[in-house]
């Protein structure tokens, strides 16, 4: 099996779907010289007309991007900073977004947001180290977040394919994970993942915490039976594929590298609560409220969840039950 990183996962479903389909053009800054070592040699391969380095106002060609889409099509935009979603949060939600929905599906605007090193990276501080990823799946746009190289490739190749508007979250932590991939293949958006079976306590893990959730699960082996369920699709979520999990191992931790309140951790033990009666209190293991990550390095990391924390709340959710 040949190893590939999650990183050029991303690029070969790039170069993959920029061969397959004549519509599919990428766009973004610097996208040319592949500043984020996603889109390295695409420009050479595929011409600078359909990989095309943008001025920096992300306003005006994420706006460009849903006209392009209208017009038949398919624009993948490279965000290089999260935070940058802030600023055409409007243009993606409030057009490209209700546009499909305000015409009673007259139209279709298949644009794709791929965001490569969301999350903290090493000393970025707080502008640039946002996982704003609930904000999307709360007002309904596709949001997806893959954790490894294989689901990179086959939940960025499906988004791509898709006739409504996806944002692609790659977290800066999973960019450098590298796996044996003997099959890239499309990921049906949706649909969970379970990395490891148990029988005592359900982990869900976001992005690429599901890396640290399957190392405490082994750390914790011969104490707790930890089932890790990686969501993959944020929405559409699959909560049908959790709740049979929750309902077998009776307890629920989530492990979500986003904000507390309103995040995507308590959306997901709400939705759990209203479907399974849990054997024990739930349980959330996130960055707190309102966190903005410092520009210390020992600061950022005290900001975000990590192994230590989801091994404390998977013991109390234990020893909480009967």
């Amino acid at each position: 099996m040949p190893r590939l990183s999650y990183r050029r996962a991303l690029t070969r479903a790039l170069g993959d779907e920029l061969a397959r389909d004549d519509a599919v053009f990428l766009l973004g800054e610097d996208v040319q010289v592949g500043a984020s070592l996603v889109t390295t040699g695409l420009a050479k391969r595929f011409g600078t007309e359909r990989v095309r380095d943008t001025p920096l106002s992300e306003q005006a060609f994420t706006s460009f991007a849903t006209g392009a889409a209208l017009a038949g099509l398919r624009p993948v935009i490279e965000f290089q900073i999260p935070s940058l979603l802030f600023l055409v949060f409007e243009q993606i939600v409030n057009h490209a977004h209700k546009f499909p929905l305000m015409t009673g599906g007259q139209c279709r605007v298949p644009v794709t947001y791929l965001v490569p090193g969301s999350g903290s990276r090493t000393g970025w501080a707080g502008q640039h180290s946002d996982h704003p990823y609930s904000l999307f799946a709360h007002v309904g746009v596709v949001t997806v977040v893959p954790a490894t190289p294989a689901d990179a490739y086959g939940l960025l190749v499906t988004a791509i394919r898709h006739d409504d508007p996806v944002v692609v979250f790659a977290p800066a932590g999973a960019m450098d994970v590298r796996d044996d991939v003997d099959d890239l293949a499309p990921v049906p958006l949706g649909r969970g993942r379970i990395h490891r079976f148990g029988d005592d306590v359900t982990v869900v893990a976001i992005g690429h915490l599901v890396h640290d959730a399957l190392a405490v699960a082994e750390e914790l082996a011969d104490q707790v039976s930890v089932e890790v369920f990686d969501p993959r699709t944020l929405y559409p979520f699959d909560i049908d594929g959790l709740t049979e999990s929750v309902a077998r191992t009776g307890r629920l931790v989530v492990f979500d590298d986003g904000n507390r309140s309103c995040g995507m951790a308590a959306e997901i033990i709400a939705s759990v609560v209203e479907r399974v009666r849990l054997l024990a209190p739930p349980r959330r293991v996130t960055r707190p409220d309102g966190a903005v990550l410092p520009f210390a390095p020992a600061l950022d990391r005290a900001v975000q969840p990590g192994r230590d924390q989801l091994a404390t709340a998977i013991h109390l959710t234990v020893k909480d039950g009967p």
